[in-house]
């Protein structure tokens, strides 16, 4: 406890952020008193006994969280403090699992990569498969396996290696500590940066008796960390998130709408959805929340909705057991609600329900029924009839084995908690440093720029005199942090920064090249600073500067080289900057143009900002139902996908059987980016389409054998032709069916004809609803403005299209929910 409460106070003393509490450390009123955890365990009913007791004797595992990108820091400062041959990290050994063996053997027998690729491919992407079982239950892969000899002679010699180390790393956070120096106790090596690892694993170490302790790092902390910092330094304002108001009323606000993108734990959409449902008011809610959303439990969320907004009654076992299940409506949700149960019911103590606990997870059939007895005898001391016990004892068994450690949840909790407040009270602050996280992960900052367009945060392009390093937030908006651009090198960006912060902000574009170091910020900096509009401010005309940058910087280095010399210049006597613009001439050039501006940012910053290609196309998608790659994940393998986008990248591929051309493109929307296969056949027909940079509408698969949403492709359109090529039927959405509505939608539909039928979907007050067809005669041109007079009549949202293949198959795109 005292060496763990040393390390996090440390921490603390030099501004490393720390998490409130992980697992069951945070039932400790020791580790709450001591400052290793912030949250009061007697507040949350969180049981000391969970994470410790008479019973289970081992040494106290207390995980701590700190902002990821100190958590170096720390590890030096256990170093340091407890002896450099004393403190190790832990090695891990990696095993070859089924698709890892198959394609290291592969290798070795002189398959082609696309054979192993494909054969790999066939394994299922099941938790822990094996060999074996991938052949008993995968047809074709057996039958692979019994009519080729090399795939059976690869698979014969996999099935020997399956399972066995095949490369050493380090854990990703185990530290070990010890009174002697380590190598008294177990063999050491040195690791990729020198440090001393140890070469037992975790479970062997903690068998001879060695202290383990996990310093893990977490991105989230580095992101309030960081948001806290922009607002302080941008506002002024110090935040102490261990003091926010956990009954904010902007924070209960954002999470009910469901706005959570960014909010730890809280991002996907089920869990948005579940927000929603929920109706969340207090943080005791968000805990069970955190806990209902889990494979186990998912079959609660209903009944806890339901009894929550009052629609199912809310009952008891036994009346004993309110106080124990009340802040659950009822359900037995948490493990420390088993214990309880069991303590309040049949005397056990908390430690003996712990033990309890652990054999009803693990299911051990003979202990289960020990326990049972014991359990009944004490209910029946207790005056509780013996069916009531039985039924209780049925029940906590089955909750056992998927109640979640309520002290883990409540420390999730407490973290998903404060990035909603940050979010909603600070939106810009949180937003900057979220991205800031996330700068390497394309889809990830993808997503988040599109949410800052949602909740009308405009996310610009860097600026040389308004942005830093990382992403910076200016006014109410954020800017892209020049270490974000393509070519410009950290030494760059010290070097712009420092110069701004000793003489102020770049007055022009000679001003710049005055003042910085041309060592440091070379032409190839310059060049694509300038692509990406960071001189904007000071040249708006971006293609202009770029094609002056020779003579401006052989312009330049002839003033440096004689400032350098202390000749006297004209520019000695008069203003230098205003003598050296008035001197220099800029050729004009005409600019460029809008998709040429955003090719540059896109290769530049990796991202599209100031505009997307696929933006004009957005009304469209949305009106044809189309998949988005945000929820592609929850697809399952073999489900028709309908999505367009940007073809952001191709490589073309040769099958090794035929040597026929396929296609391996990365479609991005909106919302990120996804893998799209375009097969020999489909690559063929389509070929003219399945052009880098072309915006199309895709009809295909999924295929999730990997893990990895990818799409089959089976049908590719041009989105510049989509409406004429593919719409089957148009629907329009009517709410008020008078007369005169109906008149005018008439009238638009004689003077836009076409072959496209048109469908009324009518809605009237009492919830009753129709579909009918328009009538003989009745089809339109499904153009733009056929779409846009019907909802300026009717509305936004109005018009929904229904979409046929290249075959004119009808594909039904669920157009209502």
């Amino acid at each position: 406890f005292l060496m763990v409460r040393d390390i996090v106070h440390y921490a603390k003393e030099n501004g490393i952020l720390v998490g409130p509490g992980r697992g069951s450390a945070a039932g400790s009123i020791v580790s709450y008193i001591l400052g290793i955890t912030k949250i009061d365990p007697l507040k949350y009913n969180l049981l000391f006994e969970r994470f410790l007791n008479p019973d289970r004797i081992s040494m106290p595992d207390i995980d701590i969280d700190f902002n990821d990108t100190r958590r170096g820091e720390v590890i030096s400062y256990i170093v340091e403090r407890y002896g450099k041959e004393n403190v190790a990290q832990i090695i891990t050994f990696g095993t070859l699992g089924a698709k890892a063996v198959v394609r290291d053997v592969a290798r070795v027998l002189g398959f082609s990569y696309q054979r192993a690729d494909t054969i790999a491919k066939m394994i299922p992407a099941e938790l822990n498969i094996t060999l074996r079982k991938a052949l008993d239950t995968e047809v074709d892969l057996r039958k692979l396996y019994e009519e080729e000899s090399d795939v059976k002679k690869l698979f014969d010699i996999a099935f020997r290696l399956e399972g066995l180390p095949r490369n050493a790393s380090t854990h990703a956070a185990g530290v070990i500590i010890s009174d002697e120096k380590l190598w008294e106790y177990v063999p050491v090596c040195r690791g990729q940066n020198g440090e001393i690892v140890t070469q037992y694993s975790m479970y062997p170490l903690e068998k001879i008796g060695l202290l383990k302790m996990d310093i893990l790092g977490l991105k989230t902390l580095t992101v309030i960390n960081d948001a806290v910092n922009i607002v302080k330094r941008t506002k002024g304002i110090e935040i102490d998130m261990d003091a926010i108001d956990f009954s904010d009323k902007n924070t209960y606000d954002l999470l009910n709408k469901a706005n959570t993108i960014g909010v730890f734990q809280l991002e996907s959409s089920g869990m948005r959805e579940l927000c929603r449902k929920i109706g969340l008011t207090q943080l005791e809610e968000i805990i069970a929340l955190i806990a209902l959303y889990r494979p186990g439990p998912m079959n609660m969320l209903e009944d806890y909705v339901q009894r929550k907004h009052g629609k199912i009654k809310v009952s008891y076992y036994h009346p004993l057991l309110e106080p124990v299940l009340k802040n659950t409506y009822g359900i037995m949700l948490y493990q420390e609600q088993v214990m309880q149960t069991a303590s309040v019911l049949a005397g056990f103590t908390l430690a003996q329900a712990d033990t309890l606990r652990r054999i009803m997870g693990k299911k051990i059939t003979e202990k289960m029924r020990e326990q049972e007895e014991i359990f009944i005898r004490g209910a029946l001391k207790n005056k509780i009839k013996k069916d009531v016990a039985e039924k209780v004892f049925e029940a906590m068994a089955y909750f056992a084995g998927y109640g979640f450690n309520k002290s883990h949840s409540t420390a999730y909790a407490f973290i998903a908690y404060q990035t909603a407040y940050l979010k909603a009270n600070y939106p810009v602050e949180f937003m900057a440093s979220l991205l800031s996280s996330e700068i390497r992960n394309t889809d990830k900052i993808t997503r988040y720029i599109e949410e800052c367009k949602n909740i009308n945060i405009r996310v610009l392009p860097p600026d040389i005199n308004e942005s830093f390093s990382s992403f910076t937030v200016v006014g109410d908006t954020v800017r892209f942090g020049l270490a974000a651009v393509k070519n410009v090198g950290e030494a760059a960006v010290s070097s712009i920064i420092k110069v701004r912060k000793e003489g102020g902000r770049f007055t022009s574009v000679m001003d710049f090249f005055k003042r910085v170091d041309s060592r440091a910020v070379n032409k190839k900096v310059i060049e694509s600073l300038v692509r990406c509009g960071a001189f904007q401010s000071l040249h708006p005309n971006r293609a202009e500067l770029f094609h002056n940058l020779d003579n401006l910087i052989d312009y330049m280095s002839v003033s440096h080289r004689d400032r350098q010399k202390g000749q006297i210049s004209l520019f000695s006597l008069i203003d230098e900057e205003q003598a050296m613009g008035e001197l220099f001439e800029f050729k004009p050039h005409e600019e460029w143009v809008k998709n040429e501006l955003l090719k540059f940012e896109k290769e530049l910053l990796g991202f599209y900002v100031t505009g997307h290609p696929l933006s004009r196309f957005e009304k469209l998608l949305k009106r044809c139902s189309a998949d988005e790659t945000d929820t592609l994940k929850d697809k399952k393998d073999g489900e028709e996908v309908r999505i367009g986008g940007i073809i952001a990248s191709l490589k073309i591929a040769t099958t090794r059987a035929k040597g026929e051309k396929m296609g391996i493109i990365r479609l991005e929307d909106l919302k990120g980016s996804v893998e799209v296969i375009a097969f020999p056949s489909v690559y063929k027909k389509y070929q003219e389409k399945i052009i880098e940079g072309a915006p199309v509408f895709v009809f295909g698969r999924m295929n999730m054998r990997d893990d990895i949403p990818k799409i089959s492709v089976q049908d590719v359109f041009l989105l510049e032709n989509f409406l004429d090529e593919v719409i089957a039927s148009l629907y329009l959405n009517v709410t008020h069916p008078d007369k005169d509505i109906m008149s005018r939608i008439n009238s638009i539909i004689d003077s836009n004809p076409g072959k496209c039928p048109v469908y009324l979907d009518i809605s009237f007050p009492d919830d009753a609803r129709i579909v009918i067809k328009a009538g003989d005669g009745k089809s339109v041109i499904p153009s733009e403005k056929t779409v846009n007079q019907f909802e300026d009549l009717l509305g936004e949202d109005t018009v929904w299209l229904k979409v046929a293949n290249g075959n004119g198959n009808h594909r039904n795109n669920n157009r209502r929910k």
